[in-house]
């Protein structure tokens, strides 16, 4: 950091006006007793802001008696930040240009040319008329719209030598020029056109996503294979196609069939089959009641479900839904068959509670917005 030194021209005095003397008291109170010299930044602050944007020795004498503080630490603080200027600047504007690499890299050199050519050959010092100054700074956090400037506590950025020269005829002028990029960016956008996320769909109020469907299960393993009696034949290989067919045994009477291939099992040690479980009731689907039109010829604005956008509205009416209080008689069962259908969004009407914001609505109950607060809070 290049050394700060007080302007060798400084005025007599200084004092805050009674509206800013208020405003310092304020200030000086938010911060509790014996540690009032926390406040010294904001009076600075403050004080520059009075001072057409510079602070002057009178000032830091005067912050420091308000603060019960000696006069070094104040100017230990004014001198170390940069955002303090120690000598006048432009009664109009006084320009800060970011040297730092991203900024040098798209052009603040050119910039910073300028300045010395429009303003003053040094920083630091005034221009003919005493309407602007400049000076070099580090970094000032736009890195993504270098080359840019700061003038009072607005950035001008995306700056060509020709876009600089017209921030500065504005202030020339008396007149703001409106802040951000100078070549019609958006804010930090990618210049020119998208070249990803382009689907307008992705930012729309009724965007969908794909449920990623667990595996299936894997199906109940197999009892294995009794080992056969030991005065069982060996398992003889295969006949080759051309050995005749075997004579297939006689079947068994049909009053017979079950003894028979009971004592078979038994002979052969296999398990008798477990009787299959009904399935649990939460997977059981069941139909709702449906209509095929609204009663009356209107239906309820299931919109006022959180969660129920006109897609899903529409989705609903087609399937027979219209009114609040057939939602709010779903069993869960029922529940399980409207959501099957929902396409695009299954788990939705689970997920925020349709049939408990309906009980509500049917109540008459509506939201002081009429759409945005979730009924079942």
């Amino acid at each position: 950091m290049s050394v700060r030194r007080l302007d060798p021209v400084q005025p007599e005095s200084f004092a805050f006006t009674p509206a800013n003397l208020i405003w310092a008291k304020e200030a000086i109170r938010k911060y509790p007793e014996g540690k009032q010299a926390s406040a010294v930044i904001p009076l600075l602050w403050r004080a520059q802001e009075q001072n057409e944007g510079w602070v002057s020795r009178p000032a830091m004498e005067y912050v420091a008696d308000m603060l019960g503080m000696s006069f070094i630490r104040v100017y230990e603080v004014a001198t170390f930040y940069t955002m303090f200027q120690l000598s006048p600047v432009g009664r109009k504007a006084h320009v800060q240009v970011c040297g730092t690499t991203p900024c040098m890299l798209r052009g603040s050199e050119e910039l910073m040319k300028v300045c010395r050519h429009r303003i003053s050959p040094e920083q630091h010092h005034l221009s003919a008329d005493g309407d602007f100054s400049w000076e070099e700074v580090e970094c000032l956090g736009a890195c993504v719209n270098a080359p840019m400037v700061q003038i009072w506590s607005d950035t001008y950025e995306d700056l060509t030598p020709e876009t600089f020269e017209k921030v500065l005829d504005f202030y020339a002028n008396g007149k703001r020029p409106k802040p951000g990029p100078q070549n019609g960016r958006q804010f930090s956008a990618p210049e020119g056109e998208l070249t990803s996320l382009t689907d307008k769909a992705l930012y729309g109020k009724e965007r969908t996503f794909t449920r990623m469907e667990a595996p299936p299960p894997a199906p109940p393993a197999q009892p294995a294979a009794a080992a056969p009696p030991s005065n069982a034949a060996k398992p003889q290989p295969a006949a080759a196609e051309t050995a005749p067919a075997v004579k297939s045994p006689s079947p068994v009477k049909t009053a017979e069939a079950p003894v028979a291939l009971a004592k078979m099992e038994e002979k052969a040690g296999a398990q008798p089959k477990k009787p299959e479980t009904a399935a649990p009731a939460d997977r059981v689907e069941s139909k709702p009641e449906l209509l095929t039109q609204p009663r009356s010829g209107k239906g309820d604005d299931l919109k006022l479900i959180w969660g129920v956008g006109p897609k899903l509205e529409k989705m609903l009416h087609d399937m027979g839904v219209w009114h609040f209080d057939q939602i709010a008689s779903w069993t869960r069962a029922e529940l399980k068959w409207v959501d099957a259908r929902l396409e695009g969004f299954k788990g939705r009407a689970e997920r925020d509670e349709w049939v408990k914001q309906a009980q509500k609505l049917a109540t008459g109950w509506r939201p002081d917005n009429a759409v945005g607060e979730k009924p079942g809070k």
